[in-house]
């Protein structure tokens, strides 16, 4: 599953061959500005924020609004057009959390997410410093998130509480993951524009799934 940015929607790449189909296209009829960044739930459940950093020229089809949406059974319903650029978005392990960095509002956000997929009230995560971009969520809940300003990871318990930061390379930090065989490495894309490398450090707890 990706945010594609050259059709402005959310693609899904069958690994056997390949194959792109789209995931969503429009909002009513309405073309996205650029979707960002995506989460699935273990049920097949697609969220994703569309800020309009990649729009570029294309005409704005959203008036202005950058927004988080959500897509069930084929169909994109609207999760929150009150965000100032929302960018990474993730879920709680148990699926009952999502999260979004609203990076022009240095603000991480969480929504009650009900067993059919829909999200309940709003609240404030963290108060961020440094731009929140990508993120990623181990197996105990705690959250990593990249700033986009002072190059560090951000790390918090799923109450809010920071526990500790990650520095990689630099300023310009994108994005992480956690991969490897035991899924103890984390994974962090860093760096000024041109300019930017993939980095790694191994922790003692698994990234989720595990």
């Amino acid at each position: 599953m990706a945010a594609t940015h050259d059709q402005r929607d959310v693609s899904a790449y069958r690994l056997s061959d390949q194959a792109r189909s789209t995931v969503a296209a429009d909002y009513q009829g309405r073309a996205f500005n650029s979707p960002n960044d995506v989460t699935v739930r273990s049920d097949g459940v697609v969220y994703f924020t569309d800020p309009s950093f990649q729009r570029g020229n294309r005409p704005d089809q959203m008036s202005g609004r950058t927004s988080v949406f959500r897509v069930s059974g084929g169909q994109v319903s609207l999760v929150d057009d009150r965000l100032r650029q929302p960018n990474g978005i993730a879920l709680s392990p148990d699926g009952g959390t999502l999260y979004v960095g609203a990076y022009s509002e240095n603000k991480i956000y969480k929504y009650v997410v009900q067993p059919d997929g829909s999200t309940g009230a709003r609240s404030v995560f963290v108060n961020y410093l440094g731009g929140p971009d990508g993120v990623t969520i181990d197996c105990a809940g705690n959250v990593y998130w990249a700033s986009g300003s002072d190059g560090l990871i951000h790390v918090y318990s799923p109450a809010g509480a920071q526990l500790g930061t990650i520095r990689s390379g630099g300023t310009g930090t994108t994005n992480v993951a956690f991969g490897g065989p035991d899924r103890q490495t984390l994974y962090i894309t860093s760096g000024r524009t041109n300019d930017s490398g993939l980095y790694s450090v191994r922790l003692n707890v698994p990234g989720y799934p595990y």
